[in-house]
């Protein structure tokens, strides 16, 4: 019995000791959870517990996540990784962590997001993108698989414009950050300002949401911006607006100017060819009741229903056609 005390704390140091063996170098571990905060570090840190399920690397300068190191982390629903120098292409980074639930990549140097960037995130809860001022560029599909997401903020960074479908079509999402981003509000636009005015769910930056360009509209807020759009893009005539009217007008006329030329050839055509058939079936036809007499003279052959005159001879219509006699001239 004196013996279990020392066993119990032996088993207890053989378990630390272990966990210090598994913890990467200059990180502190718990259970199931890594901490590498501020440490410095330039690449991913290697040797993470496979079974680890929270990994936090921010604030280093850590610029690549390895898809393979990253694969092995089967069980991971929780990674941080703001302030480092995380940028340019992403795609597929995340395929071994689909079990991932919140992702932190703000103040970071992202480039883009892509369909292929989170689209292996099926259970992703939480996303921020935030900070990130080289961020110029969100695919319309780039969340088309996180239907589970329920917070998204893509707050400062350098957007100008953002397709509507891209966030319309997640059904969980309760918060959506906007603010202080570089957008251009021209009528490309209205659309997406009209949904974040009319959106159900709220999102705590809203009122913040402001233009940045054109100047005309710089710093105004989104419900000014709209009235002002609306006014601009759907009762408003631009110059090019009216040259695109004209040119249309024009080529209209044109077409149907050509259309009518072409339709009165074809319909002379069509009268000539009809007008020469109808004579060539005359011809024939006088040709048929015709045959040449005696003395070479060309005698009609008489009709039922008309009298036939050559030379003062009249045949009665009853009478049998014959040839006429022929006349001398003194």
């Amino acid at each position: 019995d004196s013996l279990a005390p020392l066993s119990l704390m032996f088993l207890l140091g053989m378990g630390m000791a272990s966990e210090r063996i598994n913890c990467p170098r200059r990180c502190s571990c718990q259970y199931l959870e890594v901490n590498c905060t501020g440490q410095q570090l330039q690449e991913f840190p290697v040797a993470i517990p496979l079974d680890t399920r929270q990994l936090i690397l921010a604030a280093n300068n850590i610029s690549y996540l390895p898809t393979v190191e990253l694969s092995f982390l089967t069980d991971l629903v929780y990674l941080d990784c703001k302030k480092n120098l995380l940028g340019h292409d992403l795609d597929f980074t995340f395929i071994g962590v689909a079990k991932l639930v919140y992702l932190d990549l703000s103040f970071n140097s992202l480039t883009q997001v892509t369909f292929s960037t989170f689209s292996p995130l099926l259970s992703l809860v939480v996303l921020k993108i935030s900070d990130n001022p080289n961020l110029v560029a969100i695919e319309k599909d780039a969340f088309a698989n996180n239907t589970w997401l329920r917070h998204l903020d893509v707050s400062r960074t350098g957007l100008t414009f953002l397709d509507t479908s891209t966030v319309q079509d997640l059904p969980n999402l309760r918060f959506l950050g906007l603010s202080d981003n570089l957008w251009h509000c021209n009528c490309s636009l209205l659309d997406f300002i009209t949904w974040i005015l009319a959106s159900a769910f709220p999102s705590a930056d809203a009122d913040n949401v402001t233009c940045y360009t054109p100047e005309g509209l710089h710093a105004l807020k989104m419900p000014a911006v709209e009235a002002q759009l609306h006014f601009n893009c759907l009762m408003q005539l631009y110059k090019q607006d009216y040259i695109f009217l004209c040119l249309a007008g024009f080529c209209i006329f044109f077409a149907g100017t050509v259309a009518a030329w072409l339709a009165g050839i074809c319909a002379v055509i069509y009268e000539v060819h009809i007008s020469k058939g109808e004579e060539e079936e005359e011809e024939d036809t006088i040709k048929s009741r015709t045959f040449k007499g005696p003395g070479s003279h060309w005698v009609l052959l008489a009709s039922p229903l008309h009298l036939l005159t050559a030379k003062g001879i009249i045949c009665p219509p009853t009478a049998t056609p014959r040839a006429l006699p022929p006349v001398y001239e003194h």
